[in-house]
């Protein structure tokens, strides 16, 4: 601990020193140009015609030129910015939410648990490996998406109304697909729409309503996925348990001796391979 606490001093202080190096260089190395400078003075623009001059030598004539994108299917640039920082603020929520994430991460973790080895592996790889799966199965979607509504509204070929409803039709379609039919008719119960109004197309169901009922659908499967897993871990706590209470050995943890066995029984039926292998095949 003291050396952790020393060696964090010395970090810290060479930071400082760093720091005061390079304020004193700013301060007495950098050029005082506020004498040189020009003066840019900006004068009405009577007309609004997309040019723009300069004269550095009076100063006293510059032209802002504002540009209108009517009859465009683009969007400005203020708009772009905004849409795209919306879309980063939503990404982790779209990305865990409607895609395979949740079944993966959810039964990566059952099984973690099931072998009883606490943090091991990491939280960081158990999603990062979850993340990479998630790609690897929503590839056709995603490709999908891209060549339906994102090029073509790069192209502007299309507006943003129909870039958004065209790149929801492969997300709509995956997640009907793995939804079961009981929550999506829980979740038209609760917002009270009859099936009847609905007609035989899938088109008609709100997209509000497909998402929760993925989700549930989604979380049902990973815990029926966990509890198998669990299984034969259970066998196992429970043959050790037994054998230390025949043996008189009540006071030793079955965790400690079943943990190894687990490992073991684990590697040996190539555990990692045939839980991915079995998940990633359920969504086919």
């Amino acid at each position: 601990m003291f050396k952790m606490m020393r060696r964090l001093g010395v970090i810290t202080a060479r930071i400082c020193v760093l720091l005061f190096c390079v304020c004193f260089l700013t301060f007495f190395f950098v050029p005082k140009t506020s004498a040189d400078m020009t003066v840019i003075h900006a004068t009405e623009v009577d007309e609004i015609d997309g040019s723009g001059t300069l004269d550095s030598e009076t100063g006293d004539a510059f032209n802002l030129s504002i540009s209108s994108n009517d009859d465009s299917t683009s969007l400005s640039s203020s708009l772009k910015i905004l849409l795209v920082l919306t879309v980063i603020s939503l990404a982790p929520s779209i990305l865990i939410l409607m895609t395979s994430f949740t079944r993966i991460l959810v039964v990566l973790h059952f099984t973690r648990m099931a072998l009883g080895t606490q943090s091991t592996p990491p939280n960081q790889v158990l999603i990062g490996l979850s993340l990479f799966l998630t790609l690897f199965i929503m590839a056709p979607v995603f490709n999908q998406v891209n060549e339906q509504a994102i090029q073509p509204f790069n192209n502007h070929e299309i507006t943003q109304e129909q870039a958004l409803e065209r790149g929801m039709e492969p997300m709509r379609t995956f997640m009907l697909g793995q939804t079961d039919r009981k929550d999506l008719k829980t979740f038209l119960e609760i917002s009270g729409t009859k099936a009847e109004d609905l007609g035989e197309s899938v088109d008609n169901i709100p997209t509000t309503t497909i998402i929760p009922a993925f989700i549930i659908s989604e979380l049902r499967k990973a815990f029926i996925i966990g509890f198998l897993i669990y299984l034969p871990f259970i066998i196992i706590d429970m043959v050790v348990a037994s054998t230390l209470m025949s043996m008189g050995m009540m006071m030793l943890p079955p965790t400690t001796i079943s943990m190894p066995f687990k490992i073991l029984l684990f590697i040996m039926a190539d555990g990692w391979s045939l839980i991915i292998g079995q998940v990633v095949k359920t969504f086919y």
